[in-house]
């Protein structure tokens, strides 16, 4: 089995700290899902725990912000790799867990 987590680092680097339209900040909030403010809350809130609740609506509140549709689009990639980070990161840790004991 492949070690991922390098990887999973370079991914997190560039969508974080790499070229963006969206600022560092925000796409930092996006991933740990904390800090920001309506009506993208409620879009990132979404992508990280009901995905296939994301409407349209949402999107376009989020662009009546302010926001542009590439900040829209790297933001919710932060999320989305956010979320995914912290389920993989319990996972193993239950995995461990449940082998250590063994």
């Amino acid at each position: 089995m492949t070690n991922i987590g390098q990887q999973r680092k370079g991914l997190t680097e560039r969508i974080l700290d790499g070229a963006g339209t969206a600022s560092q900040s925000e796409r930092q909030a996006a991933f740990e899902n904390t800090g920001l403010a309506e009506p993208v809350r409620t879009l990132i809130q979404k992508v990280a725990t009901q995905a296939s609740a994301v409407s349209d609506h949402d999107v376009a509140t989020a662009r009546a912000s302010g926001l542009t549709e590439d900040q829209i689009f790297e933001i919710v990639v932060c999320a989305a790799v956010g979320q995914s980070t912290r389920q993989y990161d319990s996972a193993r840790a239950a995995l461990n867990s449940a082998t250590s004991r063994e």
